[in-house]
């Protein structure tokens, strides 16, 4: 399956997840759906059959909430049956609200608390250049959680253990679930920011597989400095009525709304 069409069944498994879940969040594990598909089908070291194996390059989901969106990249990659998506947050499945690492295969590290994510994609990092090991570690925030402390202070430290290792993806949707980030703690200009601190910045279009590969190509080549892509998104990508619409920060869709959003994505792409 090419990148593209993982997207576009990502988004699927996304929407039915939640639908049958009837709560979640769907607006920012859209906007991130496209930056996931080009880390897991074409990027990342990883082995299905061996989730755990010890070269693998780790993934952060810092924005925790976006599980659906890792859940479904997860399952079409092989890590257990995508029909598992439609038991999403009930009471006895292992595809909980937020990733946990202790029942879902695949799942580095539970996430949810924002803020800590990148706190512990930092120390994966870390532990990898001290055991000299060769695995790297990708880590996505939302820009609503930047406006946690403990971010700026995991950049600082990415940044002064020279972690050349770490490539983080800032998802910039301009969104959160009270409204606009600029409205409720704006923290623009992100880019300037993020280099104050010390890392190597690329500003991309989220959605755009080959800037993101590109991207990912500087990372990979930039030594002595941690990676922050700052990818400018869509939350609620693909689906219409979501698009730019924080009411679809955490509301899961209903039949009606559920059927448009499949066939908008079905005749899209």
């Amino acid at each position: 399956m090419n990148t593209e069409c993982m997207a576009k069944e990502m988004r699927k498994l996304i929407l039915t997840s939640l639908y049958h879940a009837k709560s979640g969040h769907p607006g920012g594990s859209l906007s991130c759906t496209d930056i996931l598909a080009v880390l897991y089908n074409e990027e990342m070291n990883l082995d299905p059959a061996d989730p755990k194996k010890a070269d693998r390059d780790r993934f952060v989901l810092s924005k925790g909430h976006a599980a659906p969106a890792l859940y479904a990249a997860l399952a079409l990659k092989g890590y257990f049956p995508a029909e598992d998506m439609v038991t999403l947050r009930k009471i006895d499945s292992y595809l909980e609200g937020h990733p946990s690492m202790k029942s879902t295969p695949g799942v580095d590290i539970s996430t949810g608390s924002l803020g800590q994510g990148i706190s512990t994609a930092c120390g994966m990092a870390l532990s990898a250049k001290l055991r000299e090991e060769n695995y790297r570690v990708y880590a996505v925030l939302g820009d609503g959680e930047l406006e946690e402390g403990q971010v700026w202070e995991a950049m600082m430290f990415a940044a002064h253990y020279k972690l050349d290792n770490l490539c983080v993806f800032v998802d910039l949707n301009g969104l959160q679930i009270d409204g606009t980030t600029a409205e409720v703690m704006g923290s623009d200009p992100v880019p300037d920011k993020m280099r104050a601190f010390g890392l190597n910045v690329i500003e991309i279009d989220g959605h755009d597989y080959d800037a993101i590969r590109a991207a990912l190509k500087t990372a990979r080549e930039t030594k002595g400095q941690p990676t922050c892509v700052v990818a400018h998104t869509v939350k609620g990508k693909g689906v219409s009525y979501m698009e730019n619409q924080c009411d679809w920060h955490g509301a899961a869709p209903k039949q009606a709304e559920y059927e448009i959003a499949m066939k908008e994505l079905e005749n899209n792409g």
